[in-house]
């Protein structure tokens, strides 16, 4: 059976494939992206269990982001962006989870964005994501946070936003897409952190070396 991988055209919802093969319909694109998404928070839960989440970036879980990043890449070439109208909500959200997790794709999680951009402009996709993936590029590139959507251990060993611009702007934008305060998502993120028995780096000035090691090898720094 071919998949939507082998297909190069689409109408009327359905995704054509150039053999005699059946049809991928976007209702079966939508099941694909919603099983990535479950596969990535499942091995997230067995990694939370195992005590192994929060000390530098899982390999395991590495594989499966930059592999569900590629099959995602091959979707949207083929039909777009997986936007609310092609896929429904859940598939969406998927979607954007996948894209996310990407971070060793510099380039693809960029793709994503002006793709994304796009979308909310035409309302086919939620302002918060586009403010989530903003935020998430900005920080691996050593940017200012406009939304304040992104955490990570500070020096003190406490959770907390990473850098961003100005706190009273940060909180106007939030509002402006309905999310909370960053205060009242900080203590939100920190008692989520504490019943996940997720703890902060031994040494905090090596996982920041190691971290922008990282960044300049997949090419979110020079």
């Amino acid at each position: 059976m071919k998949s939507i991988l082998d297909c190069n055209f689409w109408w009327a919802g359905k995704v054509m494939c150039i053999s005699n093969m059946a049809p991928m319909t976007y209702k079966e694109i939508a099941t694909r992206l919603i099983a990535l998404k479950n596969a990535d928070l499942a091995l997230r839960e067995e990694l939370i269990t195992k005590h192994a989440l929060g000390h530098g970036y899982n390999q395991e879980m590495a594989t499966l982001h930059n592999q569900n990043a590629e099959k995602l890449n091959q979707i949207i070439d083929q039909i777009g962006y997986p936007t609310i109208d092609k896929v429904g909500k859940e598939a969406n959200e998927a979607a954007w989870l996948i894209i996310q997790h990407a971070i060793g794709k510099p380039d693809f999680m960029k793709k994503c964005k002006t793709l994304l951009e796009k979308a909310v402009a035409e309302n086919k996709s939620p302002k918060i994501n586009l403010a989530y993936l903003t935020d998430r590029i900005a920080v691996f590139e050593n940017k200012p946070q406009l939304y304040g959507t992104q955490f990570d251990w500070d020096q003190n060993a406490v959770l907390s936003p990473n850098t961003f611009d100005d706190l009273t702007k940060v909180n106007e934008r939030r509002e402006s897409i309905g999310l909370n305060t960053l205060e009242e998502q900080t203590a939100i993120l920190r008692k989520q952190v504490a019943h996940e028995n997720q703890t902060p780096p031994a040494d905090f000035e090596q996982r920041k070396t190691e971290m922008e090691l990282w960044k300049k090898s997949v090419g979110w720094i020079e």
